[in-house]
């Protein structure tokens, strides 16, 4: 069934905004683990926002501080990424991720493997 859902991806130019969102279902709905990563052609998948609910513990890439916002609608159980000043090196396809295998979350946050629900992606595309 499906757990996670994404949406708001698009193209911008250099210097635009975008927000993604994520919906949650299902297991992943009760998660309090969960971010976004990113992949894009030919790379490895990155960790670039992620949040731990309970008191909002928040971890981001070293490239996007500053630029991208992650937060979290208890209510809605809906992720969002909000995303400013965008970069060509922000192309992409987004992903939204949710449950933790377990470990530590700030020693584990950014790998992939930490997570046990995945969303299809969303592509972000920033032109120059």
């Amino acid at each position: 069934q499906v757990q996670l859902v994404e949406s708001g991806g698009g193209s911008v130019q250099a210097g635009g905004s975008l927000r993604l969102s994520c919906a949650a279902s299902g297991g992943a709905r009760s998660s309090h683990y969960r971010g976004w990563f990113r992949q894009a052609p030919g790379k490895e998948r990155e960790g670039v926002a992620v949040i731990y609910t309970p008191g909002d513990n928040v971890y981001y890439a070293d490239s996007v501080k500053g630029r991208f916002t992650v937060s979290h609608d208890n209510a809605k159980s809906t992720l969002t990424l909000q995303m400013i000043s965008l970069k060509p090196e922000d192309t992409a396809m987004y992903y939204c991720a949710a449950g933790w295998r377990g470990g530590s979350f700030g020693g584990g946050w950014a790998r992939p493997t930490s997570y046990i629900y995945w969303g299809q992606g969303t592509q972000v595309t920033v032109s120059s």
